[in-house]
């Protein structure tokens, strides 16, 4: 896998992926920046959380549960000092489907958070990352 970043001006910087995708990040205003972009710890955060969500879907799917929708909610907590390194994550699921079972749900996540979500399985060398969940019928 291969990125390229791009200093813009200030503390501005476009990523550009392998994929041939692009992604603006900038730092506030007090930091020096325009806030016009996520970040660059925002875009650690979401990347996780949109790589353990990938994997929950993915599995529900493979197991042929009637999903319909899925969002994560994250929390997180970084240390006060440099490096501020997560310390805290909790991913809140939020599953939407049909006849959803509760087992399969904990075990999608189960099976993302230790086997398949290699974002979050590198995160939790030095954060405490918790999972729960919510399953929503469809109306």
């Amino acid at each position: 896998m291969k990125a390229r970043i791009k200093w813009v001006e200030d503390v501005c910087f476009v990523g550009e992926s392998g994929s041939g995708h692009a992604i603006v990040m900038d730092g506030a205003p007090e930091g020096g920046g325009r806030n016009i972009g996520m970040r660059p710890m925002e875009t650690v955060l979401i990347g996780t959380g949109a790589c353990t969500a990938y994997d929950v879907v993915h599995i529900l799917k493979k197991s042929r549960a009637a999903i319909a929708d899925c969002t994560v909610e994250i929390d997180s907590e970084r240390a006060s000092e440099d490096p501020k390194v997560f310390t805290k994550i909790h991913f809140h699921f939020v599953i939407t489907g049909t006849d959803l079972k509760t087992q399969q749900v904990e075990r999608a996540i189960h099976l993302s958070a230790e086997k398949y979500c290699s974002a979050s399985i590198m995160l939790a060398k030095t954060a405490t990352i918790t999972h729960d969940f919510e399953i929503k019928p469809l109306p």
